[in-house]
């Protein structure tokens, strides 16, 4: 698109990582807090770069000039794809950026399970909901601790000859886990608000749920009552209905519980910041299409495990647990339930496993293999 640089003005959720100075040598950027992003602020913008905290529906874009919203995220149910179409406002996702984050987010909450209930993991079967780009990652890792996987993803099942997918009623029927990695999707052929209602969980063999996808996606009640119930026995939940105020109840019964951070590891963060600068820069012809993020930092401390004597399970609990605690992310939600968008946007970013250096000491062949298969960086003294 041919377009008058001296006249451009791009809005910029500030709390955005990597992104400060990339376009101010072709436009006039104003930084703002994603949740105090107003009218105002976009009635001569021409582009906005958000997070999901800015709700772009008509109240916040009626009489803006905007040409292009960009969302660092993987999702975009913060942002009225209908009304952006009516008004020629074009907007883009960064679709897949913080899926292996996601994944390894659903690895550990996996091993935590395991060693607090004694679960032997490759004795139960996992349902993925979802087998888009987190739905994937989380079957390869199923797969490789041993567990039987049932696969259930509607619109791939209709558009695909692919024999592996089931019906949903399939995967709730015979699941030990189930684990969800859906878009939000309020109306359609494949509508996913409430997905999880009382029906499906009164359905339900899994005693273990995890949401990792959208919290509207389960009924909150319905959650709560299966939990009281012991239909799910334990739930790992990092997305709520009507965040940033979730429903103390359903924290108060949960076994994890964390603040919507599933995908926030830094590469992530990176990886999302460089597809919104690529959008924009394509869109109005910037010349900054193979931008990069500056450096990612390199982690100097090496994580240390004795593998002498330990199981393949037992090794990879301490080496996650090593470089990501999830219990600890829960602990400080349970703590601060009102400080939910707080722990959410001040979120000290971990890293991904490639990211960390592991001195495995003592390792067998089969515990080297696992590791190396997870992408776990192994280095020697």
């Amino acid at each position: 698109m041919d377009f008058n640089m001296a006249l451009m003005k791009i809005v910029v959720d500030s709390k955005i990582p990597f992104i400060s100075g990339i376009f101010e040598p072709f436009a006039d950027v104003v930084y703002k807090d994603g949740a105090e992003i107003s009218r105002t602020d976009l009635r001569d913008a021409d582009a906005l770069v958000i997070r999901t905290r800015t709700v772009c529906n008509a109240g916040l874009l009626e009489g803006s000039n905007l040409k292009l919203i960009a969302s660092t995220t993987i999702g975009f149910d913060h942002i009225d794809t209908d009304f952006c179409n009516r008004n020629n406002i074009a907007w883009t996702n960064a679709d897949g950026c913080n899926s292996p984050a996601v994944a390894q987010y659903v690895l550990a909450a996996l091993l935590h399970i395991s060693h607090e209930r004694s679960l032997n993991l490759n004795k139960t079967v996992a349902g993925i909901i979802g087998v888009g780009n987190v739905g994937k990652k989380v079957e390869r890792i199923c797969r490789l601790l041993g567990m039987n996987v049932l696969l259930c993803d509607a619109p791939r099942k209709q558009n695909e000859e692919n024999a592996s997918f089931v019906n949903i009623d399939e995967v709730v029927g015979n699941a030990d886990i189930v684990t969800l990695h859906v878009p939000l999707n309020r109306t359609g052929e494949y509508g996913t608000y409430h997905l999880f209602d009382t029906k499906m969980f009164e359905m339900m063999k899994a005693k273990v749920f995890i949401n990792t996808s959208r919290g509207e996606v389960v009924e909150t009640d319905a959650l709560k009552a299966a939990i009281i119930n012991n239909t799910v026995d334990f739930a790992a939940i990092d997305v709520w209905e009507n965040e940033p105020k979730i429903d103390k109840s359903l924290l108060s019964l949960v076994d994890i519980a964390t603040p919507h951070i599933a995908g926030y590891s830094l590469e992530g963060k990176a990886a999302g910041t460089e597809m919104a600068v690529r959008a924009v820069s394509k869109f109005f012809n910037l010349g900054l299409d193979s931008r990069q993020v500056e450096s990612l930092p390199e982690v100097e401390e090496k994580i240390i495990v004795d593998c002498a004597g330990k199981s393949v399970l037992s090794v990879l609990q301490n080496v996650v647990k090593s470089i990501y605690n999830i219990s600890a992310d829960s602990d400080l939600l349970k703590q601060n339930a009102d400080d939910f968008e707080k722990l959410r946007s001040g979120y000290r970013l971990r890293r991904e496993f490639a990211s960390c250096k592991i001195l495995a000491k003592n390792v067998t062949d089969e515990q080297k293999e696992i590791l190396n298969l997870l992408d776990f960086n192994l280095i020697n003294e």
